[in-house]
């Protein structure tokens, strides 16, 4: 097993470092400054942050080594996803392991809050037996309005409904039918927040989120209702806030997340009608094992040459299709290899089709995976899977992924097409019964090689011509070169045919041209596949 650096910056539970501590050498250094980051993150396989560290650009830059930054939790706003795309560095989260916490937090703040439990606490603890002052509502029959229905969204809804209430849910990307699942009622954000009594978001903060509870929106809502904020600070406009419930417009607030972070404003978390908690949503014990632990076996899976479960910067994939990912990457980067000998013009467009087993969904990371192994060799910033389309599109070169209808003789079929100025070039390849990788067609040739050792490519316009092959041999043989595979693909292609041979050693230039000047040969590729 290589040595790999794993860098913890972050507390994690002690079930996830025992994960990586069996794979690497693990490094725990919390509280670390950006300056103090980018010096560690020198030399380091792997981060492992929670929401304290802030991985920034300078950091990103820094490291030499990094493969993968996993967050032990859902957000990664603390993460410059943009400029680790850049870098060609995965990002991976935990979107299940807080995912009940998170939904319990959530019904536990508007309980507090509708029945002025913190308040009623405080008064009682300070000698006050106050029943008329904290009055409260109750749910059953209420109307509670879910901003964003994902993962927790929908675990909020499920419980709603075991409360009694009426939900309604404003989710642009959410189907019918998946809120008719949860029970809920699709409807736009303006009607959500004119109807609904209470209000909780479960949103990620982005350029569109950020501030999306403004005094527009607070001024739609109901005089008495409440608003409940486990998702991000900055989702709602604190000072917008602060106004509505110091007029009377919003009757109160639950929140668990602030605009300053870790620095709320004090003015907002003074008032009488406000429920404030310091970010508790993950905080419960089995939430912080189910993270770590997800968060650890994640960046083992990327340092193992796995695709991770949760990728943030990539799409991400059901365990099976990852599974059939998995299988083929070896064939991908065979095919990859092949086209970069074969190509030698600038690419204008790349398409990866697929048939059989190899849905829409996983030819998404293999093409990640023959764009980076084709490109690789020949740009001058580091491409892998990760950045690899983003490489590709800084070059103008389109990628296209389909299926094919009919892989022909083949169960499931790898068709890989690179299209230049000059033309294009396809190679197709499968997988046998046993997962042993064969590329079946090269340039419009059907063969049958095992991609594995040095291989010649031979076009011959005249195929017919006897002793070519004895001329190849006796050539090979002087320079103490073993052939140990020899084929000739079906098929004629403009009067040429295409011969493969396999070799027990590489070709130095001397001999290659040797080979080249052979009678009839009008072509030779040399192609070295591991």
């Amino acid at each position: 097993m290589p040595d790999y650096r794993i860098l913890v910056t972050d507390p994690l539970a002690d079930e996830g470092l025992t994960i990586l501590k069996e794979f690497g050498d693990v490094e725990v250094l919390p509280g670390l400054s950006e300056d103090e980051l980018v010096r560690a993150i020198v030399g380091a396989d792997a981060l492992l942050v929670r929401s304290g560290t802030q991985v920034t650009k300078s950091v990103i830059q820094a490291a030499d080594r990094l493969q993968v930054i996993a967050r032990a939790g859902v957000g990664v706003d603390n993460i410059d996803v943009s400029a680790a795309t850049a870098c060609g560095i995965l990002v991976v989260n935990c979107p299940e392991g807080n995912t009940v916490a998170a939904a319990e937090h959530t019904v536990a703040l508007l309980l507090a809050a509708v029945r002025n439990i913190p308040q009623a606490y405080t008064a009682l603890k300070a000698g006050k037996w106050e029943r008329k002052r904290f009055m409260g509502r109750q749910v059953a029959g209420k109307t509670l309005g879910i901003i964003g229905l994902g993962r927790i969204g929908s675990e909020v809804a499920r419980r709603a409904r075991g409360l009694q209430m009426k939900v309604l849910a404003y989710d642009p990307y959410l189907s019918p039918q998946r809120a008719e699942d949860l029970g809920a009622q699709i409807c736009t954000l303006e009607e959500l927040l004119q109807q609904a009594d209470f209000v909780t978001i479960h949103t990620a903060l982005t350029d569109e989120t950020q501030g999306m509870i403004g005094p527009q929106q607070l001024a739609l809502m109901k005089p008495q209702a409440i608003i409940v904020n486990c998702a991000r600070g900055g989702i709602i406009n604190e000072t917008a806030l602060i106004d509505a419930l110091n007029s009377g417009q919003l009757a109160g607030a639950a929140l668990d997340v602030f605009e300053g972070g870790d620095h709320p404003n004090p003015e907002l978390i003074a008032l009488e009608n406000v429920v404030a908690t310091p970010h508790l949503g993950a905080s419960t014990s089995e939430a912080q094992v189910s993270v770590a632990v997800d968060a650890a076996r994640q960046v083992v899976d990327v340092l193992s040459g796995r695709p991770p479960r949760w990728p943030v910067n990539m799409p991400t994939l059901s365990e099976e299709v990852a599974v059939v990912a998995e299988r083929y990457s070896p064939l991908v980067d065979s095919l990859a290899r092949l086209q970069r000998t074969l190509v030698s013009q600038p690419v204008a467009s790349i398409t990866i089709a697929g048939s059989g087993e190899l849905t829409a969904e996983s030819l998404q990371l293999l093409s990640r995976y023959f764009v980076a192994g084709l490109l690789e060799p020949i740009v001058e910033e580091s491409v892998n899977y990760v950045n690899a389309f983003n490489v590709a599109g800084q070059r103008g070169i389109e990628i296209v992924q389909s299926r094919i209808g009919n892989g022909g003789e083949y169960v499931s079929l790898l068709e890989t097409t690179v299209q230049t100025d000059g033309g294009k070039s396809v190679v197709g390849g499968t997988l046998t019964e046993n997962g042993q990788a064969r590329i079946v067609s090269v340039a419009g040739f059907e063969t049958d090689l095992v991609p594995t050792g040095v291989v010649l490519f031979i076009w011959n316009n005249q195929p017919g011509v006897p002793g070519f092959v004895g001329q190849l041999g006796t050539l090979l043989g002087k320079a103490e070169v073993s052939i140990t595979g020899l084929q000739v693909a079906r098929g004629q292609i403009a009067g040429e045919g295409l011969m493969i041979c396999q070799v027990d050693q590489h070709l130095g230039p001397e001999l290659l041209t040797q080979v080249g000047s052979l009678p009839g040969c009008t072509r030779i590729e040399l192609v070295k596949f591991d």
